[in-house]
């Protein structure tokens, strides 16, 4: 009975990460129909290897890493599918964020700057800033240096600054 009320309880918590989780896969897929494969894959493989979830940590952590690995496992095989040549993944599609009149223009073109980042600094920057993760968490998920996270984060602050600052100077 307990492991039966651990798994719904682990089920109804990855349901209500789903959102988060589709935010992050878009900015590693850059295309909405990767990203929800790539989701759909996660949610499968963190649904059958939830036995070995130590409930230690962050669930949100251990799931982004293995979206993550997967993704990269993707990129691979494409690169054999295609020969080695590099693998044209760039059709942005938007991120879900809810927002209505105003704030759901401004949220898109946000959205839209964000994926206009390379896969590092979008992937780092919604991890830190959207999601509110820790530089650590951050870079566990990723599995690079924590300085190599403050580094992308610091980049993809700059950069995102100045696009801002290029369209609001656009509109006047």
């Amino acid at each position: 009975m307990r492991q039966a009320t651990e798994s719904n309880e682990f089920r109804r918590d990855l349901v209500s990460f789903l959102p988060k989780l589709r935010r992050f896969a878009m900015t590693l897929t850059r295309n909405a129909a990767d990203a929800d494969d790539l989701v759909q894959e996660a949610c499968e493989r963190a649904i059958t290897r939830s036995h070995l979830w130590n409930g230690e940590g962050r669930l949100e952590s251990w799931i982004y890493a293995m979206t993550r690995n997967l993704w990269i496992d993707e990129i691979r095989k494409r690169k054999v599918r295609t020969g080695g040549g590099t693998v044209d993944i760039a059709d942005q599609d938007e991120l879900t964020i809810e927002a209505s009149g105003e704030k759901a223009v401004y949220a898109n073109q946000l959205q839209k700057m964000i994926l206009s980042m390379p896969e590092g600094l979008a992937s780092v920057f919604v991890l830190v800033n959207v999601e509110g993760h820790s530089y650590r968490e951050a870079a566990t998920i990723l599995n690079i240096p924590i300085g190599t996270v403050m580094s992308r984060l610091s980049t993809a602050r700059m950069r995102l600054a100045a696009m801002i600052s290029d369209t609001t100077e656009r509109r006047a």
